[in-house]
């Protein structure tokens, strides 16, 4: 398999599915603007994404998958399918009760995260209402991504890249049919969460059969391979959960803040999301489990070949990603958000949050890369403690920003707070000999960095003789947009061509166990 095709591939899929969330966000903007209701919307949709992140995106696939492909590669497929069993009905057990817990107790859920609401009677009661119907979100999503990790696992990437698509199809078709039968009409986009993570499990069911690794959950608190997940999972949720209560706290902040805040900052995430999703979180899909390989079969050299593949790869791409988002931010915002409830001013607001998130853009989508290496070792507690860290630093950072900066100190923490992550990881895989970059790093970074100056002021003066971005029709708008894009995209890959560098040199087969 070669992991470049497959990195390509992947990116397009979430690139298209990105896309329906844009969709689904701009239905959003137009509907609901940014005010009380989205506020409390985002709110309730954060919480169990939040824990998604811990327990099943985070925590437990950095301790589950190189546990599985430890026993795919050297276990008997019945020994891989109890594993698989116990894991499951394991992680049902957990979040079946944490699910209802969080239904049962979301007014102190909100009182804790979003102190802020409290003085807005209404506002906290819309959010405990949508709180208690997106909550089970995290039981379905955790259990798509226990199958999306499978299968990953078994190289099947495509799928479990398609999935996250489902949430947004849910979400536009609510969006669009179903707010006139609810009251509030944002109570709507709840029931469409819940929703999307049942069709993101189901979706992926079949494909598990394919693979025979569909099986029945059962409880066995006994088993070796549950309980060595486990021991993984307990520092790992500690390392996750310093990012995530990173969050949480940047939500508390913004819920003290001028109303509209708290959506301002998620417009500008979804939108710094989109080239963090299609490079970062690909990335890692795509290095986990074959790093996990090349430890479980003692190829070390291929390990520290494939961190230096997914950095090369880091600055190639997120570089000109992150200054080329920048520089676009405005007309984005406007094209895709500035309509109905939405208002110039909130298109400002957002452009200031996002030109602070793309500041640390190339931080985050780094820590995707440098992360997995040690996942991959089965060494969680590195990680924790470089999390904890950075977790102290945010804080510090935001105390210091929020008052000068409002929202806007809240995404320039998060964005520093990366670089500082990604810097201890790398310092680490070094100092632990776990990572030995290979030769030539210093000409192919001068070679990436003439050809983001390249495009950075191809970019510039072309939008300087484009008319104002509020002027002509949506289609009008995109189309300048979309020139602007191919513009800049053309320019640095024609500097990179002549520069010497090119895209299939980062061709890479993946290692056949």
């Amino acid at each position: 398999m070669n992991l470049l095709t497959s990195l390509v591939k992947i990116s397009l899929i979430t690139i298209f599915s990105r896309m329906l969330g844009f969709i689904r966000d701009i239905l959003i903007a137009q509907y609901f603007g940014a005010g009380m209701a989205t506020d409390a919307f985002f709110i309730a949709f954060k919480l169990p994404n939040l824990l998604r992140r811990i327990f099943a995106e985070g925590a437990f696939s950095q301790a589950f998958v190189p546990i599985l492909a430890e026993y795919k590669n050297n276990k008997s497929k019945e020994e891989t399918r109890t594993l698989l069993s116990y894991v499951s009905g394991m992680l049902i057990l957990v979040l079946t009760v944490i699910s209802i817990l969080g239904i049962l107790t979301a007014p102190l859920v909100i009182n804790i995260t979003a102190p802020g609401f409290v003085y807005f009677p209404e506002k906290f009661q819309l959010t405990c209402k949508l709180l208690q119907i997106t909550f089970p979100y995290i039981l379905f999503i955790s259990l798509a991504s226990l199958a999306g990790a499978i299968l990953t696992t078994w190289n099947f990437f495509l799928i479990s890249a398609f999935t996250p698509t489902f949430l947004n199809i849910s979400m536009i078709f609510f969006s669009l049919f179903a707010t006139s039968y609810f009251h509030p009409p944002i109570i709507s986009l709840a029931w469409a969460v819940t929703l999307g993570g049942l069709l993101q499990l189901i979706y992926q069911l079949p494909y598990l059969k394919n693979i025979d690794m569909l099986v029945l959950p059962r409880i066995n608190l006994r088993h070796t391979g549950l309980w060595k997940i486990m021991k993984l999972m307990g520092p790992a949720i500690i390392g996750v959960s310093a990012s995530q209560i990173s969050l949480i706290i940047n939500t508390i902040f913004a819920s003290f803040l001028k109303s509209g805040s708290v959506s301002w900052l998620y417009y500008a995430d979804r939108l710094m999301e989109f080239p963090a999703g299609v490079l970062g979180v690909t990335l890692g899909t795509i290095l986990l489990p074959s790093l996990a390989k090349s430890i479980s079969c003692g190829c070390y050299e291929e390990y520290s070949s494939l961190i230096d593949w997914g950095l090369r790869l880091c600055f190639l791409l997120a570089l000109p990603s992150s200054i080329a988002l920048g520089i676009l931010s405005k007309p984005l915002i406007i094209i895709l958000f500035q309509y109905g409830q939405f208002t110039a001013f909130d298109t400002k607001m957002t452009q200031n949050a996002l030109i602070a998130y793309t500041i640390g853009l190339m931080g985050l989508i780094l820590v995707k890369v440098l992360a997995p290496g040690f996942y991959s070792y089965q060494n969680i507690k590195t990680p924790v403690k470089i999390a904890i860290i950075t977790l102290i630093i945010t804080q510090l950072m935001n105390l210091f920003f929020i008052w000068p900066l409002k929202h806007v100190g809240l995404s320039l923490s998060i964005g520093l707070s990366a670089y500082l992550n990604a810097s201890l990881l790398y310092w680490q895989l070094r100092k632990q000999n776990m990572y030995i970059p290979q030769p030539g790093w210093k000409i192919f970074l001068i070679k990436v960095i003439i050809s983001v100056i390249i495009m950075t002021i191809i970019l510039i003066s072309i939008i300087f003789f484009m008319p104002a971005w509020n002027s002509g029709n949506t289609l009008t708008r995109l189309l300048r947009l979309i020139f602007i894009i191919l513009g800049g995209l053309f320019s640095y890959f024609i500097s990179l061509s002549l520069l010497g560098v090119r895209i299939h040199d980062f061709t890479r087969k993946a290692l056949n166990t």
